[in-house]
């Protein structure tokens, strides 16, 4: 009740008023049963603009940091979190991202939306870096379809570090639906989900059109921290960041980087 009147009297309109989105190919999101809708994260924007755009409730796994501040302004974000379809997910411990991962197969089970962002963490430069595999299990073992989406002008509007967004054309634009019902039962095989989530990955970035980086994202960041020349951290910058998923697959080059298009193929950092 709350996110269906939250949606509706405050947060559709706030987000049309403000990036006034294009989308594409809305059609080829189901509108019955579960799917994964996996996208690019380029803003803290993007989970609000995708569950703004889509006919349909969708929730993301979240960091259960957003649902245990303290005191009325603790309660308040937790509300509006929870009103926005997100679900807690303890990050802590070395089962925390199979714990995530299997949260969001008992969504999947209740034939529900989940949205989910395989990169992990908002990207600091506007380009895309390597997925991680949790969003391959999940699919593997819920069955359901994986529906990429692109997130277009999101980085321009509202880059890591900046609270307040540019008003600049964004677009969401969702591509076919991917059927991974071919490897049912393989969802304990690491080159399995290394490849479904690289099938993934590629199909995101034909949509986004951007650069490829073949490393995780947090270890991009990482290695500019080091030298003093990047980002503070996402979460030290007050980004959003979803609660992380098991990658128990050491570096195979992604198939995004194997079938890229000229220009795009070598594009490690």
């Amino acid at each position: 009740m709350f996110y269906s009147a939250f949606r509706a009297v405050v947060l559709v309109p706030l987000l049309r008023w403000l990036f006034r989105p294009r989308v594409e190919g809305l059609g080829r999101v189901p509108q019955h049963g579960a799917a994964i809708v996996a996208g690019n994260h380029q803003s803290f924007t993007d989970q609000f603009l995708m569950g703004v755009v889509l006919r349909r409730r969708i929730s993301f796994l979240a960091k259960q940091e957003y649902f245990t501040g303290r005191g009325l302004k603790g309660r308040l974000a937790a509300a509006f979190f929870r009103g926005l379809g997100a679900i807690p997910v303890d990050r802590s411990g070395r089962a925390a991202g199979q714990a995530a991962v299997d949260e969001g197969v008992r969504v999947l089970g209740r034939g529900e939306l989940l949205g989910i962002f395989p990169e992990g963490t908002r990207s600091h430069d506007g380009r895309m870096y390597k997925g991680k595999v949790g969003v391959a299990e999940m699919a593997i073992r819920s069955g359901a379809p994986v529906v990429p989406c692109a997130m277009i002008g999101t980085f321009e509007a509202q880059p890591a570090g900046r609270r307040l967004p540019r008003l600049v054309p964004v677009t969401v634009r969702f591509g076919a639906p991917l059927d991974f019902s071919r490897y049912e039962g393989m969802a304990d095989n690491r080159h399995v989900l290394r490849a479904v989530t690289d099938e993934i990955m590629y199909a995101i970035l034909k949509l986004s059109g951007q650069e490829y980086v073949d490393m995780y994202a947090v270890d991009a960041r990482a290695q500019l921290t080091a030298h003093g020349s990047g980002p503070a951290p996402a979460d030290a910058a007050g980004a959003s960041q979803l609660a992380p998923v098991p990658d128990r697959t050491p570096g195979d080059r992604p198939a995004a980087a194997r079938h890229a298009a000229p220009g795009e193929g070598r594009h490690a950092a």
